[in-house]
């Protein structure tokens, strides 16, 4: 089994942490044969060309060679790589930085970590060439599809204290939505439902019966004509909750391509002029490392006039 994640010793290339793969029981009579036969998504040629690069590292941090013999247990280290990346409309900010916390901003189609077609794209690999920081991980994650704001420890020792936050519901959220306006709809609410994995669509969510496991707060800022600005407070975090969620009450968000309808597949070409119009604006909670209170608002503007 393919297993990734961040070893200390092993240095970070282009901003990039070193992922981890081992070798299970079998027989491959090289290096290049077990990574070409293992991870097949990526053709054999680039895994040669990686390892021509010195980009696959032996435990002991020295290079790996093509034609080595790989025996069960042994580990080796690649970094990611995605030829010919798309590059994105534009970059990240950061509005906020001290000895423990960076906290970022991000565009939309932006993902937080290395995912699909973006390695150098995404906000983690950005914000390490940025800073130097090899320690720097996200204490929480957004949609891609999402703008707004994203917090990271800076290190390896306070991040728990960060992570009780979400844990502990210590930390308040809020974002801001673009959706029809339905003065017959009774606001402020608290929408709740039983969130789980669509059964047709693996990248979907779906509401089921049972004991709910989200939950949202929902306002109404402000209406122009059809079209309204909602703040949005998850006291969950559930994936796709506040899209689901306002989907559910007939306003889905402006711009989202998965709900109601799926209109544009994970896989395809993006719509950079489309983008979903939810904004992670504010986060607010106490300091678990300084014991000061912490407000931090997006510098970005969801707008209601075209």
């Amino acid at each position: 089994m393919t297993r990734s994640g961040r070893v200390a010793f092993m240095p970070t290339h282009e901003g990039v942490s070193a992922s981890v793969v081992a070798v299970p029981a079998g027989h491959w009579p090289t290096l290049l044969d077990f990574l070409a036969q293992r991870m097949p998504g990526i053709p054999r040629s680039e895994w040669a060309n990686r390892l021509d690069q010195g980009l696959v590292l032996q435990e002991s941090g020295q290079r790996a060679q093509a034609d080595q013999a790989c025996l069960t247990g042994q580990r080796f280290f690649y970094y990611r790589h995605v030829p010919d990346e798309p590059q994105l409309p534009r970059q990240a900010a950061v509005v906020f930085e001290d000895d423990h916390l960076l906290v970022a901003d991000k565009p939309h189609f932006m993902p937080v970590t290395p995912s699909g077609p973006y390695v150098q794209q995404c906000l983690l690999v950005q914000l390490k060439r940025l800073t130097g920081l090899a320690d720097l991980v996200p204490l929480h994650r957004i949609d891609r599809e999402t703008a707004g704001l994203v917090l990271f420890g800076k290190r390896l020792q306070d991040r728990d204290a960060y992570h009780a936050l979400f844990r502990e519901h210590s930390i308040h959220k809020t974002y801001h939505a673009v959706a029809a306006h339905r003065p017959e709809l009774p606001l402020p609410r608290v929408h709740t439902s039983r969130l789980a994995e669509d059964p047709v669509h693996f990248f979907k969510m779906c509401e089921i019966e049972g004991q709910h496991n989200s939950e949202t707060r929902i306002a109404l800022l402000r209406s122009e004509g059809g079209r309204a600005l909602y703040r949005l407070e998850p006291v969950s975090g559930k994936r796709h909750q506040l899209r689901v969620h306002m989907m559910a009450m007939g306003i889905p968000i402006e711009g989202d391509q998965f709900y109601p309808q799926v209109l544009r597949g994970p896989h395809a070409p993006e719509d950079f002029g489309q983008p979903l119009q939810l904004l992670a604006h504010s986060v607010q909670f106490s300091d678990p490392l300084t014991g000061q209170a912490r407000l931090f608002e997006s510098r970005q503007q969801l707008l209601l006039s075209n």
